[in-house]
């Protein structure tokens, strides 16, 4: 054994290695690529520590705001959302827990990681994309969740185009990953009341004519029932009244929930008796 331990290397050092190793993961040959997966690995692991600690080693929040403001300088965080899917497991998982950490760093009010992503916006949508490569979508999922915490970037997302690919996701042959997908599609709609309220109130045709009545009548068991839950959770959330109205106003959506109280499932019917008896009490009592 060495006498003296070697000094743990600086966030400047930490983040230039862990640079060089991406550049070469994404361009290298197979065996140098190889190489750069183990080193950009072990410098996860390096930063992993530093950020939460380990033993009687406690974080450093100055070492922190060093290594963000490195992350930042160099797109680093978009350098490993490139690269995931050439990560081993446990890279991958340290990935998601070191862009979770930085994500959540605070100074007074300000969230200054929220702030780059919102500037740089297609480090996110890589993130959505994600769930499309079954190797790297639960890693995209657990950022992404940490992400829509934060209203500017649940915004964002929503006002993008690619938040309807979660249309798609959310029936994906894959079941954990159709389950992460609707986790995450629920918490778009439901996280920011006024955010979301506003979002389905502007854009009701898209949303439920377009979009959320194939889930309704889809194949899938789970999807159907699902869906048909959120829906009730979204049309009896007092600050989507106006949702409500449009929705139970439109014959199609009543001849619907009509055709679910006869469905073969049990728990169906119960979760369409629910959306049906309680917008129609809330109608009722909104006319008197």
């Amino acid at each position: 054994m060495p006498l003296f331990k070697s000094s743990p290397k600086s966030p400047q050092e930490l983040a230039k290695g862990l640079k060089e190793a991406l550049g070469v993961l994404s361009s290298g040959g197979a065996k140098r690529a190889e190489k750069a997966a183990e080193e950009a690995a072990k410098i996860l692991g390096q930063i992993k520590v530093m950020l939460y600690g380990s033993g009687d080693q406690e974080p450093q929040p100055e070492l922190t705001a060093q290594l963000a403001q490195e992350f930042y300088n160099h797109d680093i965080l978009l350098h490993l959302i490139n690269n995931m899917a050439k990560l081993d497991f446990e890279a991958k998982k340290d990935l998601a827990q070191i862009f979770n950490n930085v994500l959540r760093r605070q100074i007074g009010t300000r969230c200054p990681t929220v702030e780059y992503l919102c500037s740089k916006f297609e480090l996110v949508l890589k993130l959505i994309r994600g769930y499309e490569n079954p190797e790297v979508a639960l890693n995209c999922g657990m950022m992404l969740r940490e992400c829509v915490r934060h209203e500017p970037l649940a915004k964002l997302i929503l006002e993008n185009g690619d938040f309807y690919l979660f249309f798609k996701f959310v029936e994906l042959s894959t079941f954990d990953v159709a389950s992460d997908a609707f986790a995450m599609f629920r918490d778009l709609l439901t996280r920011h009341k006024i955010l979301c309220a506003n979002f389905l109130e502007t854009n009701y045709e898209k949303v439920f004519v377009d979009h959320y009545q194939k889930l309704l009548n889809s194949e899938n068991y789970v999807t159907r029932r699902q869906s048909l839950k959120l829906l009730g959770e979204l049309l009896l959330d007092r600050h989507n009244f106006t949702t409500m109205s449009l929705y139970i106003n439109n014959p199609d959506n009543l001849k619907l929930m009509m055709k679910m109280l006869i469905d073969p499932s049990r728990n169906i019917q119960f979760e369409a008796f629910h959306v049906f008896k309680r917008t129609n009490s809330l109608t009722m009592r909104s006319s008197t």
